[in-house]
């Protein structure tokens, strides 16, 4: 459909101008005609001249203004053509401006400049070759001038009109192709948006819950306590995803002066709510040390308290009485880096115990880190499981960008971030990222 369209449009376009041309040149022949019958006047009454010349004089005239055809097609040659004519026939004049002002348009200044030296030569001859019984030899001179350089400066007013127009409307194409790669830039970005925040938000909230499912379904034994507080700690979690999914539709929905410079309408996690983060985790089983070495984390355990005792809880430590004054950008990006750790480890390293750091000072810089064996310790079977059973829930399914996500969002934060084996053998996802004096 596109294509036929704009084939519609280019015939109708093409149609408008050669209509348009064929007009021009029908007024540029019949100027020419008229101009050549008024100048040429008193050439007509003069009684030197005979019949015959007066009629051959005419004839060229004629074929002149008729020649008016090609000077589309051949400006130059009809140019030249006609000012050879003009040395000898009077009538040619009307045409021969019409060629002249052809030629300014249509070619380069160059060509224009050797055609405008021969007009020149013709101008300074033709006086001397035939000379007009109304002015001198000087008065036919300039008027001749005259002419000749209107014809060529008008030409070449319209050839520089056009070519600014030209430009103009090169331009006005080229800003609406910048415009819309601009916005298939902008639906990129929110496209990549969207799936950043729907992942960061609901990944850890869907582990958890496949996490106590899973365990769910491989307790048959469990007790009905149990299996309340495991069903209540799914509502929960269910409860908050869907929560979180509200504040992220929300965020995406507002106006885009309110998301750049407004408050959000509920507050972003920061690296203040990292406790919480680990807490959550700590219930779905995990066994998490989270150590605060810079006091950025919120009050905690203080060195040297007693951990929590229930089942999967690891130690907390930490030697600052409160979150430091980290900027907002900052603490969010460490705060989705570790959830995103804590996901991964959830997901592909469970039952292994993972340590949370964060660590750094004002003008050093802020680091989290987040390490965790690569293999999980193997689970003994039961001896009433039948051979071949699957012991234990099933690994959580993931989409494998999880990691690509976070660099990009640790790039734009001014950081960097690193993945992969640590000297001692175990899975490390560090980042660092700035945090000004």
């Amino acid at each position: 459909m596109g294509s036929s369209d704009e084939a519609r449009a280019a015939r109708r376009t093409k149609a408008r101008r050669a209509l348009r041309d064929w007009l021009v040149d029908v007024c540029c022949i019949s100027l020419a005609a008229v101009f050549s019958m008024v100048t040429c006047e008193s050439v007509a009454n003069d009684p030197p001249m005979s019949d015959g010349a007066l009629f051959a004089d005419v004839v060229a005239g004629a074929l002149g203004c008729l020649a008016l055809w090609l000077r589309r097609r051949r400006p130059v040659e009809l140019a030249v053509v006609l000012l050879g004519a003009g040395l000898v026939s009077y009538y040619v004049a009307g045409p021969l401006l019409v060629a002249l002002f052809t030629v300014a348009v249509h070619r380069p200044l160059r060509t224009v400049a050797l055609v405008g030296a021969a007009a020149a030569a013709q101008i300074l001859t033709t006086p001397l070759m035939r000379p007009d019984p109304d002015l001198d030899y000087v008065g036919d001179v300039l008027l001749g001038a005259l002419l000749v350089s209107g014809a060529i400066g008008w030409g070449m007013f319209v050839r520089s009109r056009r070519q600014l127009l030209a430009s103009l409307r090169e331009r006005a194409a080229r800003a609406e192709a910048e415009a819309a790669l601009r916005a298939e830039r902008t639906q990129r970005l929110t496209r990549e948006r969207i799936a950043r925040e729907m992942h960061d938000v609901l990944a850890h909230r869907l582990s958890l819950l496949s996490v106590h499912a899973g365990a769910l379904e491989y307790r048959a034994d469990a007790s009905p306590r149990e299996v309340a507080e495991a069903a209540g700690v799914i509502r929960s979690s269910a409860h908050q995803a869907l929560q979180d999914l509200r504040e992220v539709i929300g965020v995406l929905r507002a106006p885009e002066s309110d998301a750049d410079g407004g408050p959000p309408d509920r507050p972003q996690p920061t690296l203040a709510d990292l406790p919480r983060l680990v807490e959550e985790s700590r219930r779905a089983g995990m066994r998490v040390t989270l150590s605060d070495e810079a006091g950025v984390t919120g009050p905690g355990p203080r060195p040297g308290t007693a951990p929590d005792t229930g089942p999967g809880h690891g130690p907390s430590t930490g030697i600052g009485a409160g979150p430091a004054a980290i900027p907002g950008a900052t603490g969010r990006t460490a705060y989705r880096i570790v959830q995103e750790g804590l996901t991964n480890a959830r997901k592909h390293a469970p039952d292994t115990e993972v340590t949370v750091t964060a660590a750094g000072a004002p003008g050093e810089g802020l680091t989290v880190e987040v390490c965790n064996a690569v293999h999980a310790p193997a689970r003994a079977r039961t001896s009433g499981s039948p051979p071949g059973r699957q012991e234990g829930p099933a690994a959580i399914p993931g989409a494998g960008q999880g990691l690509a996500g976070l660099a990009e969002r640790a790039a734009l934060a001014g950081g960097r971030l690193e993945c992969g084996p640590s000297p001692a053998g175990d899975f490390r996802l560090y980042a660092w990222l700035p945090w000004p004096a």
